[in-house]
């Protein structure tokens, strides 16, 4: 559809691209004395209370929840989202308009504690109207309408400063309901009025315009008047009880979609037809032999573009698609990009080939997916080569709801049908609607929904965190968590608050620590904190903002006194031999596999290292040998350790590694090996090399689409191991009565020695089977016109039993046999059934069932054999004395 759009008087004699969009955004609030901050990673660390991140704010959540801290009070940054599960949740809208995405940038600036409405107000319009021209009189402004159940005013100081501080036309700020114009995080928690700037684009751009609405500010669905940017004023606190506090610092938090402005600023009629998408729009038309277009082609166009971003993006940081979490959303928009592929004509995978376009026109302002672009298109082929036999399968189950009598008479396919192709096949709604709609079917909308609420209230209730204390109680003043574990074990400390969680731990915070926080993959650390006579034993360590949490167990709360704090050297000291092992291991994978390699996740553990990395392909036995020697020849050179700060900026431009999806501060810590590593990293580590002792790898093993996994032990734990090891080559030296290098080979010819004779066992126990069958078959009765053998038999095992029943087979023609036999004190039964027997519908699965159900059993199997377990043996020989009346009338059914 071609939109007409509104004339926007440009003072440059050109088009702005994203770039300089984005880079005029960041600047214009460094002007006004802000700290641009880096975009946090879309795949958040460091809240579980996120999937992705979803808003610009997520980053500074603990300043609006007081638990963190900054070194300066104005931030601007361009933050990476993903909004395609839970509350945002835009994955089944995109593609079908010119707006909706999964993946976004968020424009933001911040105020803690520092301007507020003015401020805020006034550099939003001068960079609008004043630097970029938008026009004045095609902009509208909404503020809080105030809400008399909650004893809320409007927000007449928004308003009035909309007057006074802008020229904009009064009859255009309008006031809106909470729904649109009041900002909470969350059920408790910061929140506070919004105004939202909208953009009247003019008649003729909304498609709906005098058919389904009106247009106006604020009505779903329009594409006339879109919101560019929301200015947040947090000025309140939403208490448990649901009251609102006023806040003593207020704040500032803001938010333009980098899509929407670049759409406006760049006079197009969709943010697809943007710099941000149009290069991915003409790599897709290059693909697929096809002109983006109107329906269902243009349709499956955008949706592959917006979810090329979104897959990027979130596998650079450290995801990987899989069956739960985060990993399960990127899956099913992975696959259904792959099913709009098939729109386009493909069957063959194809969206891998589109992430070089992508990384081409945004590695430049987001580096890190430059540096992933291999390892991105390696997870994308892998998963789209893996769901092409998932999406035919799909495709078939889809034909045999169809063809269901209820869905025929219906001509409509239920919700729980629906969700299952959803699910578990990875069927977006929208491409089974599209399916049910070509041969004149509906899908029952409503009850997919119900089964979609099901499904979000299990993932509410898996993604629920929080630390569960009760209040804290404060027994001294001043800052606290100080970490001073780099370079002691104990200290002399005061506890600053404690509480208690529902496990009734005590949760106690000090003011200065030696232990280590879980972070960064190291596990936090264990011990005990002393008062006088009283000792808590420390379980674990955690982070709450910028509180480090000790997690204890003890009879009493402490007192505000002297407090000894004493981190368990002997799970320190080989942690710290694990993780400079795993900054070794690293680079070792590096150089021997190639540059793609990136940790993808790890565990650094007293009593082992487990560290993940991004690779497609097993490791040959050559090549762990190769990484095991090359780490442990560092270990001997007994390499000192150059530990020291630079700025993040600095550590990058030098080719230090960071990990990718991992939030750096502008300051960070080097870990360095002499020329061979360089790291970024937090944790605690030996002083030199040569500490570690020895290295040895214990398995390595695929666990996603491109990502391997490595456990490794060192130190102690190693050295047990090569105890043990030691252990049972001793007595198997001994029970061999060989020496130390002839254990394998006399190993193997016992091995063989007894594989033959099981070999000749089976043999005898075949021919002792047919010797048995023989017998039993001259007991075999008529029943129906078919030779029936029913027996109690005396065998030891399963697999004697089973070779019986074979024998039988081969000689009743046609025929059947129902067995009885005591395996182990165990009554079991088995039934065989000749092939021609078989041929004529009758199945061993179903006499067998007839049999057994008379002494309490159960069981099933193929046609031609099926075996079954009873739970009353004593009833056993009834059973097989009315088995010949079962089978006859069975027979009679079937025959």
């Amino acid at each position: 559809m071609s939109l007409t759009f509104i004339n926007i008087s440009q003072k440059d004699c050109f088009l702005k691209t994203a770039q300089q969009i984005r880079q005029e955004f960041i600047s214009f609030f460094e002007s006004k004395d802000h700290r641009f901050v880096r975009s946090s990673p879309v795949v958040p660390s460091d809240d579980p209370t996120l999937l992705f991140s979803n808003a610009g704010m997520n980053q500074f959540k603990d300043i609006f929840l007081e638990t963190g801290t900054r070194d300066y009070s104005r931030a601007v940054n361009s933050q990476k989202c993903i909004r395609a599960s839970g509350k945002h949740n835009d994955l089944e809208d995109v593609g079908r308009d010119n707006f909706h995405h999964t993946f976004f940038e968020m424009l933001g600036n911040w105020s803690f504690g520092d301007y507020f409405k003015k401020e805020a107000i006034s550099w939003a319009w001068e960079l609008m109207v004043d630097q970029w021209g938008l026009p004045a009189d095609k902009l509208w402004a909404t503020v809080f309408e105030g809400s008399p159940e909650e004893d809320l005013e409007p927000d007449e100081e928004a308003e009035e400063l909309w007057k006074s501080c802008t020229p904009i036309r009064h009859h255009q700020i309008l006031r809106c309901s909470k729904k649109d114009n009041f900002w909470e995080m969350g059920n408790v928690g910061p929140c506070g009025p919004c105004s939202e700037i909208h953009i009247d684009l003019g008649e003729g751009t909304c498609p709906l315009s005098g058919v389904l609405h009106e247009c106006a500010v604020n009505v779903d669905g329009c594409w006339r008047f879109v919101e560019l940017w929301n200015l947040v004023f947090i000025q309140y606190n939403r208490t448990a009880s649901g009251d609102l506090e006023k806040l003593p610092a207020k704040h500032v938090d803001t938010g333009m979609g980098l899509e929407r402005i670049c759409r406006v600023l760049q006079k197009v009629d969709s943010n697809y037809e943007t710099d941000l998408f149009t290069p991915i729009l003409a790599a897709i038309s290059e693909e697929v032999g096809k002109k983006d277009g109107e329906g269902e082609i243009g349709v499956a166009f955008r949706v592959i573009a917006d979810h090329l971003r979104s897959l990027t993006f979130a596998v650079a940081d450290g995801a990987i698609p899989s069956n739960e979490g985060r990993g399960y959303v990127l899956r099913r928009m992975l696959r259904r990009a792959t099913r709009f592929g098939r729109v386009l004509g493909m069957h063959e995978p194809f969206i891998f080939r589109l992430v070089p376009t992508l990384v081409k026109h945004m590695g430049d302002a987001f580096p890190e997916i430059k540096a992933q672009a291999s390892h991105v298109a390696g997870v994308i082929q892998a998963e789209e080569e893996s769901f092409g036999q998932t999406l035919d399968r799909g495709l078939e189950i889809f034909e045999q709801m169809i063809e269901q009598p209820e869905t025929q008479k219906k001509r409509q396919l239920s919700g729980e049908d629906t969700f299952k192709l959803y699910d578990t096949f990875g069927f977006p709604v929208d491409l089974t609607r599209l399916m049910c709609e070509e041969r004149e079917f509906s899908i029952d909308e409503e009850g997919f929904e119900e089964w979609m609420n099901q499904q979000r209230i299990r993932g509410r209730e898996a993604a629920k965190f929080k630390m569960s204390v009760d209040e804290w109680q404060t027994l001294t003043e001043g800052g606290h968590s100080r970490f001073i574990g780099y370079d002691t074990m104990t200290s002399d400390s005061f506890v600053r608050k404690y509480s208690q969680n529902e496990k009734g731990q005590w949760l106690i915070i000090l003011d200065h620590t030696p232990f280590y926080a879980e972070s960064g993959g190291q596990v936090g650390d264990q011990g005990s904190l002393f008062q006088a006579s009283s000792e808590w034993k420390v379980v674990d360590v955690q982070k709450d903002g910028d509180a480090i949490v000790h997690i204890c167990e003890g009879e009493k709360a402490p007192k505000d006194i002297l407090t000894k704090a004493e981190v368990n050297s002997n799970l320190r000291l080989p942690t710290t031999y694990n993780h400079t092992a795993t900054h070794l291991l690293q680079t070792a994978l590096r150089r021997v596999l190639g540059t793609h390699v990136n940790q993808a996740g790890s565990v650094v553990h007293p009593e082992y290292l487990r560290f993940d990395f991004t690779h497609f392909e097993k490791l040959s036995e050559e090549q762990l040998r190769e990484i095991e020697q090359m780490v442990n020849q560092k270990i001997r050179e007994n390499i000192t350790l150059n530990i020291y700060e630079t700025s993040y900026d600095k550590a990058i431009e030098s080719g230090i590694i960071a990990l990718f999806g991992e939030k750096y501060g502008d300051q960070v810590r080097v870990i360095q090996a002499g020329d061979y590593s360089s790291e970024l990293c937090g944790g605690c580590h030996v002083g030199t090399t040569g500490e570690i002792g020895h290295f040895r790898i214990l398995s390595e093993a695929g666990i996603a689409s491109g990502v391997r996994r490595i456990v490794a032990l060192t130190g102690p734990e190693l050295e047990k191991l090569i105890r043990e090891e030691e252990k049972v080559v001793s007595e198997l030296r001994g029970m061999l009565n060989v020496p130390l290098n002839e254990i394998v080979s006399t190993t193997r010819q016992v091995l063989e020695e007894k594989r033959q004779l099981e070999k000749d066992l089976l043999a005898l126990k075949k021919e002792s089977a047919a010797g048995s069958a023989e017998h039993l078959m001259r007991q075999a009765q008529e029943i129906a016109g078919v030779q029936v053998v029913i027996a109690q038999v005396e065998l030891d095992s399963m697999d004697a039993f089973k070779s019986l029943g074979d024998s039988l087979r081969e000689q009743l023609n046609p025929g059947l046999a129902v067995l009885a036999a005591d395996l182990n004190s165990k009554a079991s039964l088995l039934c065989v059934v000749s092939d021609q027997l078989v041929s004529k519908k009758v199945k061993a699965g179903d006499l067998i069932n007839l049999v057994a159900a008379l002494a309490d059993g159960r069981g099933g199997g193929k046609p031609h054999l099926a075996q079954a377990g009873i739970k009353s043996p004593e009833k056993l020989p009834e059973a097989l004395q009315k088995a010949p009346e079962l089978i006859e009338q069975y027979l009679q059914k079937q025959l």
